[in-house]
């Protein structure tokens, strides 16, 4: 074991041999016996034994899995941030495509961990296996850190904002900051509500909305061509000359570049959604190889369209004083006031789609870690009761929002919730991508076997490293000139939070893995089980002091009883 910091990292020599997975595919799994994740000589020919349930994921709906996932509200309310911080357009347009290429390097990362032929990487769960994975020890440790960042991190909460924003908008009515917010709560409550009533409901719902937002960004990126072409006859629209001197305007300072590639990236969450199904994938390594890249070039390239089509149109001023509804100004520049409401209703559809989509998802991840016994009252995060859905994983990450959107001061509640869901976004890639890079050289060393399917090269794992690195360490840069994203809360508040979240799982880690077992007299272990849906799970259970049978006859017999 080599320590980095207080983690170690696994470099286990008995991870390369046992079977191919070939051989070790053709038997029966539902005969095999839990494996013990946490020993340091896991046999890595048993970790092949893929999930044998209901793969009902092809490469395309593994493609729209990433695009609906990405395309939510980002590109219709942060390009105004982004040029006011960064200071120009051109150096605006330049952000946008160092941010797809963040985005890219980042997903080869993750796609290299999820192509490893071992059940304990090629699974549903994403950076939670891949952490749990490279930093065994202290044992528990990067399982309780990641339950916190997920249980108290209000996903949906930024996107039911501006679905608030919009709706006011189209209603003609001035969207102030409260106003915005308490739609936003009656948004993220009816996600919850039909995710947890009818959940093919919620689907049908999730996908139909989801052709507003293919339709309306084409529709921008065809219209911003058109005005380039000298093609809009409105009488509100005049030709902006924004690209004639695009890099014209002040010099932006590191603050303004960081916080800039912050709104970027929250464009671009979503490009590691694969990952998070991949017991469900019929084809995991063509679905990460294929389908994911395709979606975010694809989307890469409508957003430079979009922000092109944003400029052409839209007034330089009116762009950074228009806030998060610069759609609704391109609509109403381009097409007149009755396209700007019907316009701000589109998005809205699309932001509720969007919301629809993450307390789906974020509700089920809260399900898993109570089925994991992970968190407190285990049992009933895990439950299905009693609408035959993941109510209290849902209910959890519905309060967490409402608490999320009301908390901070008025006129700051969407960048706080955008920055406080990147930053430690950030923190964790920059530990996933350190991880390879430690696997790369575990392997070099021939101290264990390492042969992914698809490889990241390493000089993009270093830079997803060090671009992850400098999102990190960056936002302690104290911003001059104004540029303060917030208007009541100090510059840094985002990254006290985010690290707040991380040592509540170092309390809860203490508390659930040390002091509990110690007075409980019981002795904490994990196991991958194969349970009756065909997937393999990591379970954790509570060997007692003195128990007759050994740690693997009381799982089975534990097992057994369920």
């Amino acid at each position: 074991m080599v320590g980095l910091g207080k983690f170690s990292l696994s470099s286990n020599s008995n991870d390369s041999k046992g079977e191919t997975l070939d051989n070790k595919e053709s038997k029966d799994v539902n005969a095999v016996a839990p494996i013990d994740t946490d020993s340091e000589s896991v046999n890595a020919g048993e970790l092949v034994i893929l999930d044998k349930g209901d793969r009902r994921i092809g490469l395309i709906s593994a493609a729209f899995l990433v695009t609906n996932r990405i395309l939510g509200t980002g590109i219709f309310s942060v390009t105004s941030t982004i040029l006011t911080l960064s200071g120009s357009v051109g150096v605006t347009l330049i952000l946008w495509v160092v941010g797809m290429i963040i985005a890219l390097a980042g997903l080869y990362v993750y796609a290299e961990f999820g192509s490893y032929p071992s059940r304990l990487l090629q699974r549903n769960g994403g950076e939670k296996n891949y952490l749990e994975y490279v930093y065994k020890n202290p044992k528990f440790l990067v399982t309780c850190m990641y339950a916190m960042y997920v249980v108290l991190l209000g996903w949906a909460s930024g996107n039911s904002v501006v679905f608030g924003e919009y709706i006011l908008n189209a209603a003609n009515v001035e969207p102030t900051e409260w106003a915005a917010r308490g739609i936003g709560i009656a948004c993220v409550s009816f996600a919850f509500l039909i995710n947890t009533l009818n959940v093919k409901a919620g689907l049908f719902v999730m996908n139909t909305l989801g052709f507003f937002k293919v339709a309306i960004v084409l529709l921008i990126s065809v219209t911003g061509w058109v005005a380039l072409g000298g093609g809009i006859n409105n009488s509100e629209f005049e030709p902006t000359g924004a690209f004639s001197n695009a890099f014209d305007g002040d010099s932006p300072s590191g603050y303004g570049i960081v916080m800039s590639l912050y709104n970027v990236i929250w464009a671009f969450v979503g490009y590691s959604n694969v990952n998070y199904s991949l017991s469900e994938v019929r084809n995991p390594v063509k679905a990460l190889k294929i389908s994911a890249p395709i979606a975010v070039i694809s989307l890469g390239v409508i957003y430079m369209f979009v922000n092109i089509a944003y400029f052409a149109v839209v007034p330089g001023d009116v762009i950074r004083s228009s806030g998060r509804i610069i759609a609704a100004h391109f609509f109403r520049i381009a097409f007149g006031e009755t396209a700007e409401r019907a316009c701000s209703v589109f998005v809205a559809l699309s932001a509720l789609g969007n919301v629809i989509s993450v307390i789906f998802s974020q509700g089920r991840i809260v399900q898993q870690l109570g089925r994991e016994g992970v968190l407190p009252f285990s049992s009933f995060f895990a439950s299905q009761r009693p609408f035959n859905s993941p109510f209290t994983g849902l209910f959890e990450h519905w309060v967490i929002c409402v608490i999320t959107i009301v908390a901070p001061p008025a006129g700051d509640a969407y960048n706080f919730v955008m920055n406080l869901i990147s930053y430690p976004l950030n923190i964790i890639n920059f530990f996933v991508a350190i991880g390879l890079l430690w696997l790369h050289y575990e392997a070099r060393k021939g101290r264990r076997e390492w042969t992914p399917v698809i490889k990241s090269p390493i000089v993009v794992t270093f830079f997803f490293a060090l671009a992850s690195l400098y999102l990190v360490v960056a936002p302690y840069i104290p911003p001059t000139g104004g540029q303060n994203v917030y208007n009541d809360m100090p510059y840094w508040v985002h990254c006290v939070a985010a690290w707040g979240v991380f040592f509540a799982g170092g309390v809860y880690w203490v508390i659930w893995a040390k002091i509990l077992p110690r007075y409980g007299k019981y002795k904490l272990v994990s196991r991958d089980v194969l349970e009756d849906d065909g997937f393999w799970r990591n379970k954790f259970f509570k060997i007692p002091y003195g128990s007759e049978l050994s740690e693997e006859e009381f799982i089975e017999e534990h097992q057994k009883n369920l």
